[in-house]
């Protein structure tokens, strides 16, 4: 009798132990996160998560999937340089392949909302659904309106040019605003993101002329990202290095002090950007203001209307802003800072893209040097060459026209192959349709590249309005 007491004792005490280890691995389990658009999981943990959860994202994504009504009326394409470049930018990672494994669950959910076309949709579903696929890889072309302003900063100091705030004066002052929220933090491969802008501002001003004033305002980098602590976060904003002359020391015990931390205030950072060089006045003043940014601004504020303030004040300055792997409201409202500021806005991806933005701004400031020391001997200013940079532009740009149109290629492939979610007729005709409208760029930005190499040949000044005229007859909106 104890014996059998015993045995069932022994099973019962199984089957407890049993069941918590059950609910211990179901409490450890990886969560099965759906895989963002503009970012690429890299740790070994993620990627186990992605392969186990493939299956079962795959089954949901099937259940969310549009359908396209019959009597749809597709929007159409860009037909001017200026509406595709006012196109919201889309999936612009590492390309995506088909024939890769471990690429599938990110193109999955990439076109998890695109509908299956494995029946007999007509044209103009068809060409809906080129719409849709198209925005997943939209790349960021640069329109017009960004063009003329990167092609005026380039022509800085020509005489030429008849804006004041354009002309160089007896001092030129740099003023960098770096985003020190928690985001910046991220992962670029090796280092973060702060690293790297630590790296490419320190190149930047080790390379500007000894008479040159620099400056350094971090922004956010006070709190965490927790809602408890946005407040004070949201009121964190420090002149680390003030407008001086460069010290090697004492500009890297300053930028020690940047260390990623909460919210991003971009507001409070133009406001005190704008008391920092206050005693700079534009009528003596050459002065440059770089924001660099990886977001919106995270703390209720408006930006843009500061950026206005700034501009118009006294200061007269010139602003270029700088996207560091930005996502689409980021880019939209720091693209709006540059507009209403008539500066330069640029997205870039990595510390080498960055660090080739900053390098333009070298250039300037060599021939700001020149120039001051020609004038304090008496020398009449050399009139620079109307050299503008518009091969960069163009090849820049044509670059993204190949990237966009193959991504959009294999990914239609992977789609019609791999996921039978097309038929081969509706394949074929979206891939021409694809090549079509990337020819289509292509044509549009050679033609361009002649129009400008012919006004290479005119002064600065009449080459800029007259581009200017031509490109504000094809602006989005305008009549």
């Amino acid at each position: 009798m104890k014996l059998k007491h015993f045995f069932l004792w022994t099973v019962f005490v199984f089957i407890l132990t049993a069941c918590g280890d059950k609910t211990e691995v179901e409490k450890n389990s990886v969560s099965n996160e759906p895989i963002a658009l503009d970012k690429v999981k890299t740790s070994e943990e993620e990627k186990v998560s992605e392969v186990e959860g493939e299956s079962k994202n795959k089954a949901k994504n099937e259940t969310e999937k549009q359908t396209i009504a019959e009597d749809i009326e597709p929007a159409p394409l860009p037909q001017t340089l200026a509406e595709l470049a006012a196109l919201p930018s889309g999936y612009t990672g590492p390309q995506l392949f088909g024939i890769h494994e471990e690429d599938h669950p990110m193109l999955d959910e990439l076109t998890a909302h695109l509908p299956d076309i494995s029946g007999e949709p007509t044209e103009a579903q068809l060409n809906h659904y080129y719409n849709e696929i198209l925005a997943v890889f939209q790349h960021d072309f640069i329109g017009p309106e960004e063009l003329l302003a990167k092609l005026r900063f380039q022509a800085i100091g020509n005489p030429d040019i008849e804006d004041p705030r354009m002309q160089f004066k007896e001092n030129l002052n740099v003023l960098v605003l770096l985003d020190a929220s928690g985001s910046m933090r991220q992962d670029l491969g090796g280092e973060t993101q702060m690293a790297a802008a630590k790296k490419a501002i320190t190149n930047f001003v080790e390379g500007l002329p000894a008479e040159a004033n620099v400056g350094l305002r971090i922004y956010g980098h006070e709190g965490t990202g927790s809602d408890s602590d946005k407040a004070r976060s949201c009121a964190s904003s420090d002149l680390i290095y003030p407008i001086g002359k460069y010290d090697k020391a004492g500009f890297q015990t300053s930028l020690e002090k940047a260390q990623p931390a909460g919210w991003t205030p971009i507001q409070l950072a133009i406001n005190e950007a704008q008391k920092d060089l206050a005693e700079f006045q534009g009528d003596h003043n050459t002065n440059i203001v770089y924001l660099v940014s990886d977001g919106v601004s995270t703390c209720d504020d408006d930006p843009v209307a500061a950026a206005k303030q700034l501009y118009e004040s006294d200061i007269t300055p010139i602003v270029n802003v700088i996207g560091f792997n930005v996502d689409n409201e980021g880019q939209t409202q720091l693209k709006e800072v540059a507009k209403v500021t008539e500066g330069t806005y640029e997205d870039v991806q990595n510390a080498e893209s960055l660090q080739n933005e900053l390098d333009q701004m070298k250039e300037i400031a060599k021939s700001w040097e020149k120039w001051k020391k020609q004038k304090e001997q008496g020398i009449s200013h050399d009139r620079i060459k109307n050299d503008l940079d518009i091969f960069v532009y163009e090849s820049k740009e044509y670059k993204k026209r190949v990237d966009e149109g193959s991504q959009i290629g294999t990914a239609l492939q992977y789609l019609y192959q791999q996921r039978k979610l097309m038929s081969r007729e509706s394949h074929d005709y979206l891939r021409k349709r694809n090549s079509e409208y990337h020819n289509w760029i292509e044509e549009e930005y050679i033609l361009l590249k002649r129009e400008l190499k012919d006004l290479n040949e005119m002064k600065i000044g009449e080459a800029l309005q007259l581009i200017e005229e031509k490109f504000n007859q094809n602006v989005p909106g305008d009549s």
